[in-house]
């Protein structure tokens, strides 16, 4: 077997190649296993198979390879003496991993009459040029390569370059034309121990300094501000309530103690397995504890105290943001696209103007129900429907949304193309994974929207206005519930 641009025969044993077989010969030195890849030619330095006209042999490469050629006889001496022994009925399998195997090739591949063959002789035939036949099968191999090589090539990512930093000078009054004393890299002494560098440190080093200091012991900084964040995604509202502002002008933490605690499980987690700097541990940590499975019913005296419930009297009932209620109105109708990766999608309308307008699209596609966080997302511009939902501006860094309530959310889950052509959606899955009674219909319209069944009382009203108003229409008022743009 030959690999490669210059011909390397990989199966022999000096190459690390190992044989197994079905069976051999017995009680015949001339016809051993390891003579098969010993690189020996001759009669008497060959293998044969302890079964007629069966038998099989595995070769087991060191590493994969991609074989060009594969050559075996059972006389191969200069001269041969047994030139017409030649295998008529074979199958060659390849495999990876030793349990799965592909045939490729069988008897029925066999060169065609015409073909030379090297270190053989010319078999003629009639009416066959096999020479024009083997140039034409090389070309389309060569062509066959062509479309498989950026099949298998992975993908790239510009990952920037290591390159020797030019020099930073301090610039008088912050003028860019007025460089003073060059300034060697290091670390804000304000936050911690400060970090020097030499002025001629390489980049990689540099980066490697940076990244040490921001996870060092003596910087708490870091992993206060990160379990803050997480805090904020679980609670709507951080223990900070500035999660970019940790400084003299930010917000006081409602439980200082709990901050550093969470930080401290960051940096050195207690229980056994936990890995440092780990979010996962701090997401399960917050999880699990009593404060986020706290209910959100509100009490009188709690409300009176402390209505924003800063201080976790309750867990914090919040509105979710604009792309959770997008793709949980696809989800609730069946159509959900839920491919990973690719391109994103536009929520306008396609144009060709020099400048382009944005005009919110009215008639939505199968593609245009993917998650929202493939959307293309102009800067500065907000799509009709849930850009009344606090999105923030693309162009500009949120650490934290506002939530508002206004009219324009009702009236836009009420009435835009969109809630109603997914209101329609929502109906059609009903009744096709319901019973055709209204009572069923309804009852499973409140298990796929809001995750219950109905109440005796929301039973009887919802039955009579399907009856009045139809299925689509109950869909409607599901979505508009405060129960499902909710997080309670």
């Amino acid at each position: 077997m030959t690999t490669g641009s210059s011909p390397t025969n990989i199966a022999l044993a000096s190459a690390g190649t190992k044989t197994t077989t079905s069976g051999t010969y017995p009680n015949n030195e001339s016809h051993q296993l390891e003579h098969l890849n010993d690189g020996i030619y001759g009669n008497s330095k060959s293998w044969i198979s302890n079964e007629v006209g069966r038998g099989w042999v595995a070769l087991e490469f060191t590493k994969p390879h991609e074989i060009n050629e594969v050559r075996w006889s059972r006389d191969r001496a200069t001269p041969p003496q047994y030139a017409d022994r030649v295998a008529t009925e074979y199958r060659i399998e390849t495999s990876l991993d030793g349990q799965t195997w592909t045939t490729v090739a069988t008897q029925g591949d066999r060169l065609p009459f015409g073909m030379i063959v090297p270190g053989g002789r010319l078999i003629q035939a009639e009416g066959i040029d096999a020479q024009q036949r083997f140039a034409d099968l090389q070309a389309k191999r060569g062509t066959k390569a062509a479309e498989l090589a950026p099949l298998i090539e992975k993908p790239r990512a510009y990952a920037g370059q290591f390159v020797t930093p030019g020099p930073t000078s301090r610039l008088n009054r912050g003028d860019v034309t007025q460089p003073k004393e060059v300034v060697a890299p290091g670390s804000l002494s304000e936050l911690g121990q400060a970090v020097v560098l030499p002025v001629e440190t390489p980049e990689a080093q540099r980066r490697a300094a940076l990244a040490d200091w921001i996870v060092g012991v003596e910087n708490p900084l870091a992993a206060r501000v990160i379990v803050n964040r997480i805090w904020l995604q679980h609670f709507g509202e951080g223990i900070v309530d500035t999660p970019s502002d940790f400084g003299a002008n930010g917000g006081k933490p409602t439980h200082p103690e709990l901050l550093d605690w969470l930080a401290c499980e960051l940096r050195e987690p207690t229980p056994a397995g936990a890995k440092p700097w780990s979010l996962k541990h701090i997401h399960r940590l917050i999880c699990l504890s009593e404060t986020y499975q706290q209910s959100s019913e509100p009490r009188e005296d709690g409300l009176a105290k402390d209505a924003a419930s800063r201080q976790l009297w309750r867990f914090p009932p919040r509105r979710l943001e604009a792309e959770a209620i997008r793709d949980a109105i696809l989800a609730v109708s069946g159509q959900l696209d839920e491919r990973a990766g690719g391109p994103g999608f536009d929520l306008f309308e396609p144009n060709t103007n020099y400048v382009k307008i944005y005009n919110s699209k009215r008639d939505f596609v199968r593609d245009d129900f993917r998650r929202m966080i493939y959307q293309s997302k102009p800067r500065m511009q907000l799509e009709d429907t849930f850009g009344n939902f606090d999105c923030p501006d693309a162009g500009q860094v949120t650490p934290k949304r506002t939530s508002s309530t206004t009219a324009l959310q009702a009236l836009s889950l009420l009435n835009s193309p969109f809630l109603l052509q997914q209101s329609q959606a929502f109906a059609t899955r009903i009744e096709q994974t319901s019973e055709a009674t209204p009572a069923a219909r309804v009852t499973r319209a409140f298990q796929i929207g809001l995750g219950r069944t109905p109440s005796p009382e929301e039973l009887a009203a919802s039955v009579k206005f399907v009856e009045q108003q139809g299925l689509p229409m109950l869909c409607r008022a599901i979505y508009n519930t405060h129960e499902f743009v909710s997080v309670r």
